[in-house]
């Protein structure tokens, strides 16, 4: 599959992406309403969204500036790489 160069479609995809998380948080809460769970998945929502955060920016700019992540997967590759060769050290 080719990457997405499209800036109409890149933003479409965004607000799709947003508009399917809004669903599926509205359908989480429409099952079990309570504002515990209402704020428990929103920490779960910051929570993952900083871990991104962190995977992408953090990563390639303060810790190596070297390396570009194509996925999280690449990002986890790379995370248990690097665990190992610090411990081989």
């Amino acid at each position: 599959m080719a990457d997405l160069k499209n800036p109409k479609l890149i933003w479409l995809k965004g607000w799709l992406f947003l508009a399917a998380g809004l669903l599926a948080s509205a359908g989480l809460l429409s099952e079990a309403f309570s504002w515990r769970v209402a704020l428990l998945l929103a920490v779960a929502v910051w929570c993952f969204c900083r871990f991104y955060y962190f995977a992408f920016y953090v990563i390639e700019h303060y810790t190596d500036p070297g390396y570009k992540f194509a996925g999280l997967w690449d990002f986890v590759k790379y995370a248990l790489g690097r665990r190992r060769r610090s411990e081989e050290t």
